[in-house]
């Protein structure tokens, strides 16, 4: 049955095909539809989180294709369980979080003043979109709150609490505007029930997955009554005879979509694919333990010297196997990808095709980087680096 849930997830998360949402910015439009949110990441190692995302599951993806969604308002930015792109449509199911945080109901980490959040709305609806750089020579006539700082707080407070919307981005850095300026007509904005909200979240996970697990749909979000909500709606669906409740060895009670299950998946070909280590595929890291068997942390928060892989290591799928991690720097002022080091496991049945496709992945991504040269610094284990070696020498 893992072998079975495998194939199952990988196919729901478009990683089983070639081109499962098409070509352009209208796949990246229908991927975040159908993926439910892609996660933002500030850090740039390589190409960033959201952009590698999509970039995986739609060959001519660049980058300019999500800032042209925002600006277009089909898709906005906030929270899901961490910052992320969402499809416009979905507005309404970020309207508690918004809520909560207004009213003091959900802790927000900084405090900021009153008077400094009127002060950087009133800019904001007398000057239109502004970032936050455009407040740091911003003074009073008492000189006391509007410094940098604070109304950098206040942006961001604005920002969860829904008074503000990040309506496009410089590079990285974001542009703030008034949430009813940027909201398109029609869009719904009725606060949903507890209800309404725990069946978008089963929704937005038997879509993006084909099944799923309660601890996967209350990921990060606290309190017992979403829980209780989350399992009565699934007990409905199975009643509804829409979902089946697995029980398997070493994960929690399953809950598979009925369709999911009966589908005959197949991969278009062996390929090799390099993920973020924030691809939806694999963010929830004991359910990539207990399906792949692969035990997968990001090291770069661990200190250098308890480091096992590397610093920003990339999961390596290959078929529907996580068969290693790659280690791995885009050196972009320089047009140089380097493969710091790739580890491989035990998984790897068939190595020389394996390396050839990885090869020619690499080279992709690399140039998905900005980079036009791959150098190779280390393999594990030490018997593969020489045909890895000579496969880029060679390519």
């Amino acid at each position: 049955m893992h072998h079975k849930l495998r194939r199952i997830a990988l196919f729901h998360q478009g990683l089983t095909r070639k081109k499962p949402f098409g070509k352009g910015i209208q796949a990246t439009e229908k991927a975040l539809q159908h993926l439910g949110y892609v996660q933002i990441d500030t850090l740039s190692v390589v190409e960033r989180a959201h952009h590698h995302t999509l970039w995986t599951r739609i060959p001519d993806y660049q980058s300019k294709y999500l800032n042209k969604l925002v600006q277009e308002r089909k898709a906005f930015e906030y929270w899901f369980h961490a910052a992320s792109y969402l499809p416009i449509r979905d507005y309404q199911f970020a309207l508690r979080k918004m809520a909560a945080i207004k009213s003091g109901e959900s802790h927000y980490h900084s405090t900021v003043d009153p008077k400094c959040m009127r002060y950087v709305m009133d800019r904001i609806r007398g000057e239109g979109p502004l970032k936050a750089r455009d407040f740091e020579s911003a003074t009073s006539k008492n000189g006391k709150w509007w410094n940098w700082k604070p109304t950098k707080r206040a942006l961001e407070k604005l920002f969860m609490q829904g008074d503000l919307m990040i309506s496009s981005r410089d590079g990285m850095e974001k542009v703030y505007d008034l949430a009813e300026n940027f909201l398109p007509e029609g869009v719904n904005t009725c606060e949903p029930s507890l209800a309404e909200f725990s069946e978008y979240l089963v929704r937005t996970s038997l879509n993006a997955n084909g099944f799923t697990t309660i601890k996967q749909l209350a990921h990060l979000r606290k309190g017992t009554s979403l829980r209780k909500k989350i399992h009565n709606i699934l007990q409905q669906k199975i009643e509804q005879g829409e979902v089946a409740e697995l029980s398997i060895d070493g994960m929690p009670p399953v809950y598979a979509s009925i369709n999911a299950l009966e589908a005959k998946i197949r991969l278009s070909g062996q390929r090799v694919r390099l993920l973020s280590p924030f691809d939806n595929a694999v963010i929830h890291r004991d359910r990539v333990q207990q399906l792949f068997g692969f035990d997968y942390r990001l090291e770069c928060y661990t200190v250098k010297e308890k480091r096992q892989f590397g610093y920003f290591c990339l999961p390596v799928l290959y078929g529907d196997q996580l068969v290693g991690r790659v280690d791995c720097k885009a050196h972009r002022r320089m047009s140089l990808f380097e493969i710091i080091h790739l580890h491989v496991n035990d998984k790897v049945r068939d190595p020389e095709c394996f390396i050839a496709l990885f090869t020619q992945e690499v080279r992709r991504f690399a140039a998905f980087n900005g980079c036009h040269s791959v150098i190779l610094s280390s393999v594990s284990p030490k018997k593969l680096e020489s045909v890895v070696r000579k496969a880029f020498t060679t390519d």
